[in-house]
């Protein structure tokens, strides 16, 4: 460093910051900086600047998932979150087990990081325990658990109002039997969208028939065999159902699926409907499936500068950003048609 310093005609602390990105530097000294760097072959020694600012640059994203495979909703968010931890300098350390492995290599060692985004908050969280008793900053994506909602800062969507946007949208059409496939009991993204359903009904004068929320389960089959599974035993039983909200899209395809196999068509008997808009899966959906747009990328660039006020000393108080949502009116739904030809 020394020897950079000289050559540039600048100070240590110039070429540190340079580096470590802490303070704004010119870009004209950056330049002259990195371009002497590279004729002397120089790389900060990582960890031991590391030891030195008690900081490793390094941010984490806990996701709580059910494979290890990504949707198009984790690609978008995994998007907004690393664009901001590049225009910050930092690196980004995705930790995506499964339920059944997290406590198994989360106790082995804690993460190098200096801050984490924790993604799909369940009741009685143990990650947001643990990460507010060894004092590290966190932002959730997805509203905590009681009592953690006022101790700590979190970026969601407005799912209550969402889910009685998408039911309203459903009674309006003539919809009274919805069948509603929702995210499992456990997640606090599935107590409000079953909220908003409710509401919806009863703003509509309707009765709410619990018998039409159905969860998926936390641990087990993919949320594809839950659609299919669910859809073909409740539209078989309860052919009265008219429409049928799905939380994902793979889910909205296990009903694409059943709906199929039962003889149902999309839209004239059956209505379908999900909480997610995966441009990837669209082509294997016919018709079009409705969907909403939950602006993944929006909500990961927003826990991130969250979690970059906390780590600046910017953010002494929880804060709460909700991100806007959108329906997507595509041909998966319309006004109830008799099945008698089904």
């Amino acid at each position: 460093m020394d020897d950079v310093a000289k050559a540039s005609g600048v100070s240590k602390g110039t070429v540190s910051s340079v580096f470590s990105k802490k303070r704004p530097i010119s870009k004209e000294v950056t330049e002259r900086v990195l371009a002497v760097a590279k004729l002397l072959n120089y790389k900060p020694n990582y960890w031991a600047r590391s030891l030195v600012n008690r900081s490793t640059r390094i941010l984490g994203l806990n996701i709580r998932g059910e494979s290890l495979e990504f949707g198009q909703f984790h690609h978008s968010l995994l998007n907004g979150v690393l664009r901001i931890c590049y225009e910050n300098g930092y690196r980004l350390l995705v930790n995506a087990l499964p339920p059944a492995y997290l406590s198994q290599v989360e106790n082995i060692s804690s993460d190098p990081v200096d801050g984490e985004i924790l993604l799909d908050p369940i009741e009685s969280d143990v990650r947001i325990e643990e990460r507010l008793r060894s004092g590290m900053p966190i932002v959730i994506i997805g509203r905590p658990p009681q009592p953690f909602e006022a101790q700590v800062s979190y970026v969601d969507n407005d799912n209550v109002g969402m889910a009685a946007q998408v039911t309203s949208y459903l009674i309006g059409l003539g919809h009274k039997e919805i069948l509603f496939l929702n995210a499992p009991a456990s997640r606090t993204v599935s107590e409000d969208r079953s909220a908003g359903y409710k509401d919806a009904f009863k703003h509509a004068g309707l009765a709410f028939k619990p018998g039409l929320i159905l969860h998926k389960p936390l641990k087990g089959e993919s949320a594809h065999a839950f659609g299919y599974e669910a859809a073909i035993a409740m539209l078989t039983d309860s052919p009265e159902i008219t429409a049928v909200i799905a939380d994902t899209d793979m889910m909205a395809l296990g009903v694409y699926k059943a709906a199929e196999q039962l003889g149902l068509r999309i839209p004239e008997q059956l209505s379908v409907f999900a909480f997610s808009d995966d441009t990837v899966l669209s082509p294997e959906l016919s018709p079009p499936l409705t969907g909403v747009r939950l602006h993944a990328d929006q909500l990961g660039i927003e826990a991130l500068r969250l979690l970059l006020e906390q780590l600046n000393a910017e953010q002494k108080n929880p804060k709460r950003v909700l991100v806007p949502t959108e329906l997507t009116i595509r041909g998966s739904c319309a006004a109830p048609g008799a099945r008698e030809n089904a």
